[in-house]
């Protein structure tokens, strides 16, 4: 069947969930629920058959041979390459670098472009809702630079306040780093609005994706961003590949953010030149098998179809909302409208990592703590959440073991 076929064909989450071994697998004796998709979701056997495959019939180190299977793995890597760029919707591969993860992709922006361009008294503006890969590296940048973090708050439920967002945003703005979906409440931030008001100011943005790639199509050219960063793992995809687009222009100019191997194009003791984009940023030998992973997951995601995920689990979202508010003393945390597929979980008659244990035991997997995100936590007035969080296999009877089995927490401890 082709992926124009499947796009017309009902959403059959169970043939779904049959691509995916581990879901088959029992935990204490009782089926699998997984939901912490959001810290890390399962990989489809495409994925791992495409990873599995290349170490078998096609392995060796890319871009230096001559011979045939380097020249088969170069080939397989960059096809990888340019998945990625259409998935993003970015112009040319060259505006697409392979990095270890979403986080070494802003490291890499800070590192590069931040030490580059900022200097004393600039400003970088980020949001309350932040994962701390997108705020401890403009830290760290504005500790060398001499720049200035500034904040802007969210509403209660969840929502980006738009007026702190705009009385903080000015020319001394050089740039805006935001979440597109916030992985600790779900929120969608406007970021098509939001890049057009930092353009207005003359800043430069960031969109860490790597939540947002996940649970809606992304055109890097539509929304004008200047920098959007994923992640693999968390796109069906292996660990250890991620991603960053830049535009071709802001790459250009970039120095090197690591030295080595494969980034250079002369080198002599008296000094270096440097490779064409995007390989002047991808020192050393890359992920060869993880990005093809990547590129496989891509293509499984693609043929699943984005907005078809997106609408199942809008409806799985919609459901685990009404049924888990039934629950006395249990809070939703993170209302904002239009949400993705993350629910974060408060009770009054248990901690949240109680929640986790009790819950692991039923073979229902969330995630517990701050969720790499203590500012927004701190901004909420708590310690932790229980954070349950859906993907493209996760079903009604998903929602509804969740909620037997948080009803079974309350029993015990409440």
């Amino acid at each position: 069947m082709s992926t124009a076929e499947a796009l017309d064909q009902p959403y059959d989450v169970e043939a779904v969930r049959a691509d995916f071994p581990i879901l088959h697998r029992p935990v204490y004796g009782k089926p699998l629920v997984f939901l912490d998709s959001a810290a890390s979701a399962q990989k489809p056997r495409q994925v791992i058959e495409a990873v599995s495959r290349l170490y078998e019939t096609e392995y060796a180190n890319v871009h230096r041979g001559l011979y045939y299977l380097s020249d088969r793995a170069t080939t397989a890597f960059e096809a990888a390459r340019e998945k990625v760029r259409g998935f993003l919707g970015a112009a040319s591969e060259r505006e697409i670098v392979f990095t270890r993860n979403g986080t070494e992709a802003i490291n890499l922006v800070a590192g590069s472009w931040g030490r580059q361009t900022l200097k004393a008294g600039d400003e970088i503006l980020v949001t309350e809702l932040e994962h701390h890969a997108n705020i401890v590296p403009w830290q760290l940048l504005c500790q060398a630079t001499g720049a200035l973090l500034k904040v802007a708050r969210i509403e209660d439920d969840g929502r980006l306040d738009m007026a702190s967002f705009e009385r903080q945003l000015s020319e001394r703005t050089k740039l805006v780093a935001v979440a597109h979906m916030s992985n600790v409440l779900g929120t969608i931030l406007p970021v098509a609005e939001i890049v057009a008001k930092a353009k207005a100011v003359g800043a430069t943005t960031l969109i860490d994706g790597c939540q947002g790639a996940v649970h809606g199509k992304v055109d890097v050219r539509a929304l004008g961003c200047d920098f959007y960063v994923i992640t693999g793992h968390k796109l069906y995809g292996p660990t250890g590949i991620g991603a960053l687009y830049g535009r071709e222009a802001l790459l250009e100019a970039m120095p090197p953010y690591q030295g080595g191997g494969e980034m250079i194009d002369v080198v002599t003791f008296e000094g270096s030149t440097w490779a064409e984009l995007p390989h002047k940023f991808e020192a050393g030998t890359p992920a060869i098998a993880q990005a093809v992973g990547l590129g496989a997951a891509i293509d499984y995601l693609q043929r699943l179809g984005v907005e078809r995920v997106a609408a199942h689990e809008h409806a799985l979202l919609n459901h685990a909302t009404q049924r888990l508010a039934a629950i006395d003393g249990l809070r939703i945390v993170g209302t904002a409208p239009g949400k993705g597929g993350v629910i974060s979980l408060h009770a009054d008659f248990a901690h949240a990592n109680d929640i986790g244990l009790i819950l692991d035991r039923e073979g229902v997997a969330v995630r517990t703590g701050n969720h790499c995100a203590q500012p927004l936590m701190a901004r909420l007035g708590l310690t932790a959440t229980a954070r349950a969080s859906l993907a493209c296999y996760n079903r009604h009877e998903d929602v509804e073991a969740l909620a037997t089995a948080l009803e079974k927490v309350k029993a015990k401890l409440g």
